[in-house]
């Protein structure tokens, strides 16, 4: 019966993941086609066929100017979409096992807020040059490090990994860094950085560029497959410290490890799109309805919902209103606040029951 019901559970997770690879490239495909041109998907699977493989030869009914329109700013920007959705969801899921609980993710412990406070700082002024042209997204990184390590430090004074202190100072944190770019914003007389930076404060995949994929493709991919080795470890860590300390595993060295990854992946995706919240809490839940808390399973799960999921918000953020685009950002909260309020009311109805 055993044998049976792991058979089974394999089979069941494996049709999961091919259902939602199968949804999201289709969904990719159908999104390109999407916008104040409508182009065939049939002219987009040539356009792209036709850049990868060198070909030049396209059928005489595609029209030269959706080349552009789709190689240059459709296709950048639904690859970025997906990018940053598994990256925002990879990183909640990691952040939640992290700190032992559900309502964690990137966003509520500061680190987003101190990835923006980094871009401000390099946007408004000039923080970070010597970093060369990528100064931006080195800053964000610096600004998300340093936030996530002062969570993790002023949250484990006097107790030994106190969930509920460490998501206070998280929330602290983020309203101080979000005051220290405000303060920025507000005695700085550049006009032209103001408006770069409500492009982060925002988010918006509107900047997306196959440089931007080039810079974070190759970071999710070592991300997932690092985490994916590490799950046995990301469970222990919801177990607990205790029983880690039995099998002989020291978590807090893990825990630095993973933190640092975590705001090295908040980081460039705050320079790519500005700061996004809520999808690293809301994905991981969604993950665990479909194949349960296995962080084995979880994660490659996590990644592709989330994608997913940020796909979709792109295409409702570029539609919604015809002729102009909403922060996507703005779409994104308008999920993400009310389910984490949800989460927040059914916690405290478990503990009453």
């Amino acid at each position: 019966m055993t044998v049976r019901k792991k058979w089974y559970s394999r089979l069941s997770f494996s049709l999961v993941l091919l259902i939602l690879i199968i949804i999201l490239v289709l969904s990719a495909i159908y999104s390109v086609t999407l916008g104040s041109v409508g182009i065939d998907w049939r002219d987009v699977y040539q356009i792209i066929w036709h850049k990868l493989s060198g070909t030049s030869d396209l059928s005489g009914n595609v029209d030269v100017s959706h080349i552009d329109i789709v190689w240059l700013i459709r296709l950048p920007r639904v690859i970025l979409a997906m990018l940053v959705g598994a990256s925002l969801a990879l990183a909640g899921t990691v952040m939640q096992a992290l700190v032992k609980n559900p309502l964690a993710d990137p966003y509520i412990l500061g680190i987003s807020s101190g990835a923006s406070l980094g871009a401000t700082l390099a946007i408004m002024l000039g923080v970070g040059t010597t970093f060369g042209s990528n100064f931006v997204g080195m800053s964000a990184f610096i600004g998300a490090l340093i936030s996530s390590f002062l969570v993790l430090f002023i949250g484990n004074i006097g107790r030994r990994t106190d969930i509920a202190q460490l998501l206070l100072v998280g929330v602290a944190i983020s309203a101080i860094c979000s005051a220290a770019s405000s303060f920025i914003v507000f005695m700085s007389k550049n006009r032209e950085g103001m408006q770069t930076l409500n492009f982060w404060l925002m988010g918006s995949l509107s900047g997306a560029n196959w440089e931007n994929i080039k810079l974070l493709f190759p970071l999710v991919t070592l991300a997932m497959v690092l985490f994916i080795i590490q799950a046995r470890i990301l469970n222990l860590m919801v177990v607990g410290d205790e029983t880690a300390s039995n099998l002989g595993r020291n978590l807090q060295l893990y825990r630095i490890l993973y933190i640092v990854i975590v705001a090295l992946l908040i980081g460039f995706v705050v320079y790519s799109c500005g700061i996004i919240g809520f999808v690293g809490l809301v994905i991981p839940h969604i993950a665990r309805l479909l194949v349960g808390a296995n962080h084995r399973k979880m994660l490659p799960v996590s990644l592709l919902v989330g994608a997913l999921f940020l796909l979709w918000s792109d295409v409702l953020a570029r539609l919604i209103i015809p002729g102009s685009e909403i922060p996507i950002g703005i779409i994104v909260s308008s999920v993400g606040g009310p389910f984490f309020l949800y989460l927040v009311i059914q916690n405290a109805l478990r503990r009453r029951g």
